[in-house]
């Protein structure tokens, strides 16, 4: 099986906070990815040898430099109510909305959704600001979030 059930997935309270809730059709399409299938993933799009953000090698693409074109902050964004993504963001991310996306909190902790729903709810997937990374299905754009507030903008290489 590729995806848990929402009630399964132990970081469930961040989509269904009382003070950031998420309506049931949108929740509906937000997919946690089984412990093996996130495992997976992540050892193809992230890291062979790392199980999180914080101990990846020199040889992930993520630990390339190059591969980044510049930081963009987030935080004021996220503690002002009628914000949304940042601007930069979203002009980088030029996706369409049905584009799949994958949320990248860790090697057993991966979320896929789509991007209209991500870009409206980004404050409950980043309640857990610990490194993760945002890919796109066939997209080679890339964000890295990271707890400072701010995001790298770049291209996975």
């Amino acid at each position: 099986m590729s995806y848990i059930s929402l009630d399964e997935y132990p970081r469930k309270w961040i989509f269904t906070h009382q003070s950031m809730p998420i309506p049931q059709e949108d929740l509906e399409q937000i997919k946690p990815m089984s412990q093996a299938r996130a495992a997976q993933f992540w050892k193809e799009n992230i890291s062979a040898q790392s199980p999180d953000a914080e101990r990846l090698s020199s040889q992930d693409w993520p630990m390339n430099t190059k591969n980044w074109l510049h930081d963009v902050d987030w935080m004021d964004n996220w503690e002002d109510d009628d914000l949304g993504l940042p601007e930069e963001v979203l002009e980088f991310l030029d996706w369409q909305d049905d584009v799949t996306v994958y949320f990248c909190y860790e090697k057993y902790n991966v979320v896929e959704t789509k991007w209209s729903i991500f870009k409206q709810h980004w404050k409950n997937f980043l309640f857990f600001d610990d490194g993760p990374i945002l890919l796109g299905r066939r997209r080679d754009q890339a964000l890295w979030f990271n707890t400072n507030g701010s995001v790298k903008v770049g291209r996975r290489s």
